[in-house]
């Protein structure tokens, strides 16, 4: 079983965010990394581009297959995680521990419709 943590958001398309006041720290769940296998490239937006929830703002890549990113939270990117441009592989590490980018968030009651970890959990069971 993928690693789920606790305290974090989670989207059915596998992003998590992890919420720290005004701000949300966006990047693939372990099991999405166990998923496509090897990463080897994150195409990621540029610092102060608007990212909209459910929307596509940036890919990751690996031996196996490419995989869109989509945004669990609206708002504004304010820092892209650079040590993956020249260590993509570190998703594959840990994923929570390298997130992809960290938005200003624009509405936080779009947490709402992600899921807790539990949820995530069953989720990813079926």
């Amino acid at each position: 079983m993928a690693k789920v943590i606790d305290g974090l958001y989670y989207t059915e398309s596998h992003e998590f965010v992890k919420v720290e006041g005004d701000y949300g720290y966006v990047g693939i769940t372990d099991f999405a990394q166990h998923e496509l296998g090897n990463v080897v490239y994150v195409d990621m937006p540029d610092v102060d581009d608007e990212v909209t929830a459910g929307e596509e703002f940036g890919a990751v890549e690996s031996v196996k297959a490419a995989s869109d990113l989509n945004s669990p939270v609206s708002g504004t990117v304010v820092e892209v995680n650079e040590d993956l441009e020249d260590h993509p592989e570190d998703i594959n590490k840990d994923a929570f521990g390298n997130w992809i980018i960290k938005v200003k968030l624009s509405d936080k009651s779009e947490l709402d419709s992600l899921m807790d970890a539990k949820a995530y959990e069953e989720f990813c069971k079926k």
